[in-house]
């Protein structure tokens, strides 16, 4: 039996669905602890639900998917408003050296994804999958470029990208805290609770997205016309580059018109609507996130089930190498540096929130330093992901080339 759901029914399934993973995260502390968005948790479990109705033969749902692709470009267009040089140049020297690792990561990541999947006589393109796609871009950037590389006939793209984000974000939360103490006791680094006789400075501010003012109708809407605008200009540049015979994915040209309204603004001295426009974004990423988990197709996974496993294990080992040699040495070798390779741990195989976890599990044992709380969330929330899809379609066209 097949249901077909129109995009009314779909929308109601999805916005369920993503109360459902809320529920669940703040029933099992396991989820919040690794900062498991509830759009997986709910979208994880109905694609598993899926996967029984498939194999027993039971009965298919179709969504009606024809918001995905909205929401996914809204999205990625209010990341695109972030990329401030203003701020970047405001940020100092930390910001610009933190964000060069950063990238050097995301090279890194995508070179071993597509050097070992080439080993396992696997499209290169499918190791993007274990890549920067999900590690460094999260649950986002996997859902949007899975897709991209299934019509390029990578088949599974979307599952195994998705699938790696979330082994990411747990990965990233289990070694931040690993490769920071280990730097700590074999370096016998000075911490400020060394500084202190042991007194551990006051906990950091409340994070919580919740904690933030109150929005208001006049700046939402005018959120929303930016994010609408920008798309629209978008399009046409989108439209422009395909003539160009590369590939990139749709919503690029919304990311570049909303970067330049951006520059713009903080040129001629005015303000953007930034908070309200980056919850707008969030917004559209949990819809999105939810919608593409919901049409996961997990048994696509089986046969890469080996070859899967080594590949995201090699990024775990990446990852941790490169926080304990080169960001440890690059950001000073000493306790704010080893803070920052635990940073780089969370948002390198995961996301922000990852990070600002992993700082805060260690700057509440062994002292707060101020420079990576005010670095990690410029690099990792404002430029980061404008930049690793900027790598991510090199890539493409690259291997495209070969």
């Amino acid at each position: 039996m097949t249901l077909n759901l129109d995009v009314y029914k779909t929308m109601a399934l999805v916005s369920l669905v993503f109360y459902m993973g809320k529920y669940l995260r703040n029933k099992f502390n396991i989820l919040n602890k690794y900062c498991i968005p509830p759009s997986v948790v709910g979208g994880f479990i109905v694609a598993l639900i899926m996967l029984i109705f498939h194999l027993t033969g039971a009965f298919t749902i179709n969504l009606d998917t024809s918001l995905q692709n909205i929401f996914m470009t809204a999205f990625f267009t209010s990341i695109g408003f972030t990329a401030s040089f203003k701020i970047l140049k405001q940020g100092g020297g930390k910001v610009i050296t933190f964000l060069g690792l950063s990238i050097l990561l995301v090279i890194l990541q995508n070179v071993v994804g597509t050097t070992l999947a080439s080993l396992f006589h696997l499209s290169p393109l499918l190791g993007l999958c274990t890549a920067s796609i999900p590690m460094v871009g999260g649950h986002g950037t996997a859902g949007s470029f899975g897709p991209i590389l299934e019509d390029m006939g990578i088949s599974g793209a979307t599952s195994v990208s998705i699938a790696s984000a979330t082994f990411g974000l747990i990965m990233g939360s289990i070694i931040g805290g690993l490769v920071a103490r280990n730097l700590i006791l074999h370096h016998h680094l000075k911490t400020v609770c060394d500084e202190n006789s042991g007194r551990i400075p006051d906990e950091v501010g409340d994070y919580n997205e919740e904690n933030h003012n109150i929005l208001s109708y006049k700046k939402l809407m005018a959120g929303a016309c930016f994010l609408f605008i920008a798309m629209g200009i978008g399009s046409i540049v989108s439209e422009w580059i395909e003539t160009l015979g590369l590939a990139f994915p749709s919503y690029i040209g919304a990311m570049i018109v909303a970067a330049i309204i951006r520059n713009i603004y903080d040129f001629l001295g005015k303000e953007i609507v930034e908070k309200e426009i980056e919850t707008l974004g969030g917004l559209s990423l949990s819809f999105f996130l939810t919608m593409a988990l919901i049409g996961l197709k997990l048994w696509e996974l089986f046969s890469l089930a080996l070859p899967l496993i080594i590949l995201l294990l090699a990024q775990v080992l990446l990852v941790g190498l490169f926080a304990y040699i080169i960001t440890y040495r690059v950001m000073g070798k000493n306790y704010e540096a080893a803070v920052f390779a635990s940073a780089i741990c969370g948002f390198g195989m995961g996301a922000t929130p990852n990070a600002i976890a992993n700082m805060d599990e260690l700057t509440n044992r062994y002292g707060f330093v101020p420079t990576p709380y005010f670095v990690v969330p410029i690099v990792g929330c404002l430029f980061i992901d404008f930049i690793n899809s900027a790598v991510i379609t090199v890539f493409i066209n690259f291997i495209q080339a070969l």
